[in-house]
């Protein structure tokens, strides 16, 4: 039987997830996960933590990603205001919902979690197409 991730909320607040004692997590791959306005980040690792903390805001990009052979994936651009924000890719195997067509353009709410759950960082946050990843381009 696969494993299905399963998420207690609180809007966009995560009370209860199984996400850090199942098999996604032990791979060390992050998840996305959308809900009441807020994209959430659920972290396999404290790894990317100490980047992240310098960003402003959050540009998150969709389009296809070419170099890993997928036609849907996501961008997460950790903007600091630096020449090379830090960014994580993401398969849209990876979001638990994928965001609607009218999602873009809009801003939404951006959370990291650890086990716990603890939210690590709140930022707010861009959706936008890209016509191909990497993008890594400023909001304009």
């Amino acid at each position: 039987m696969d494993w299905i991730l399963q998420i207690k909320n609180d809007g966009a607040v995560i009370l209860e997830a199984n996400f850090w004692h199942g098999p996604v997590a032990a791979a060390g791959k992050h998840i996305l996960s959308l809900n009441a306005g807020a994209f959430r980040l659920l972290l396999a690792s404290e790894d990317p933590v100490r980047e992240m903390a310098t960003a402003e805001e959050i540009v998150i990009s969709r389009g296809p990603w070419p170099a890993q052979g997928l036609d849907d994936a996501f961008e997460l651009m950790f903007e600091d205001g630096s020449d090379s924000p830090y960014a994580l890719w993401l398969s849209a195997t990876s979001l638990d919902r994928l965001p609607a067509a009218q999602d873009v353009g809009r801003e939404f709410r951006f959370s990291a979690w650890r086990p716990g759950p603890r939210c690590v960082l709140r930022l707010p946050c861009w959706y936008r197409l890209a016509s191909a990843l990497p993008c890594l381009k400023r909001r304009s």
